[in-house]
């Protein structure tokens, strides 16, 4: 199983993968990244999590530094080399390297980073028994660019440290309106009188790929779709609760700040909408 990095195209060990103390990504988190999985050894959802990357990057007006499909290329050719079963893959886009001062103007050309490490199975308790969560008011740097998935995730960090504190496997969001809007690292669904709700984009949350594909999943399935965020008080008297990422698919909630969701264990819609995506994605 193998652990490798490819560094602006080239490929080298973890133990020689190093960029420079000057490199904006150290220095203040002027990053963005994504982060993707393979099912039987090929990347899923690839081609959309390399233009989000694009967006991301537009949005804090730093250049993709080599072509689209050049970058989807060169991410498969990562995850083939590193020959693991089944691989987890992060592409980060720093702005570059340049002299200490927050002006991006003087940073140099954009650095490109793709990590892979190998992808255990899924910790099946999860999925059978889900987990604890607690509500974490805070301020994410994600707010000052809602579409774009920064790598700067202190807010994040802070949130999960938390949610281990006090026994809870994650943390749930809670903006500043008051409202919970999504995980530490994933979209956060309930099911609220037999519908499917999600918090909407204009809340302040990611347009996660997974998310994406759950509500076209959903939709197929004949429930209904709606968007809106709910308070911490709210949102402990859902029917069911899941999250949603890349890596974990869909994570059932069934205690939220030691409040027990419906019956404490993982609902009839969240186990039927996990074996529907699942079948949509190979696994």
């Amino acid at each position: 199983m193998g652990r490798l990095a490819v560094i602006n195209g080239k490929t080298l060990p973890p133990d020689e993968a190093v960029v420079s103390v000057y490199d904006r990504g150290f220095l203040y988190g002027d990053t963005v990244f994504e982060t993707l999985r393979t099912y039987g050894g090929k990347l899923y959802a690839l081609d959309e999590h390399v233009r989000r990357l694009e967006h991301s990057a537009h949005e804090l007006a730093i250049q993709l530094p080599i072509e689209r499909d050049v970058l989807a290329r060169e991410t498969s050719d990562a995850v083939s080399a590193a020959g693991n079963v089944d691989s987890h893959c992060r592409i980060i886009l720093s702005r570059g390297s340049g002299p200490v001062g927050l002006d991006p103007s003087a940073a140099a050309k954009p650095m490109r980073v793709i990590l892979v490490e190998p992808l255990p199975p899924l910790d099946s308790v999860l999925y059978e028994e889900g987990i604890a969560a607690i509500c974490v008011q805070t301020i994410r740097a994600s707010d000052a660019a809602h579409s774009a998935k920064l790598g700067n995730y202190v807010a994040s960090v802070l949130a999960l440290r938390d949610a281990k504190a006090a026994g809870a496997r994650e943390a749930l969001v809670v903006n500043r309106d008051g409202m919970v809007v999504e995980g530490t690292t994933a979209n956060l669904f309930a099911v609220r009188e037999g519908e499917l709700v999600t918090p909407p984009l204009d809340a302040g949350v990611l347009a996660g790929i997974t998310r994406s594909v759950v509500i076209e999943v959903a939709l197929a399935q004949g429930l209904n779709v709606r968007y809106a965020a709910y308070s911490p008080e709210a949102l402990i008297d859902s029917e069911e609760l899941f999250l949603t990422s890349s890596i974990r698919e869909l994570v059932p909630v069934v205690r939220v700040d030691g409040h027990t969701i419906a019956a404490g264990m993982p609902g009839k819609i969240t186990q039927m909408l996990h074996a529907a995506f699942r079948r949509r994605v190979g696994a």
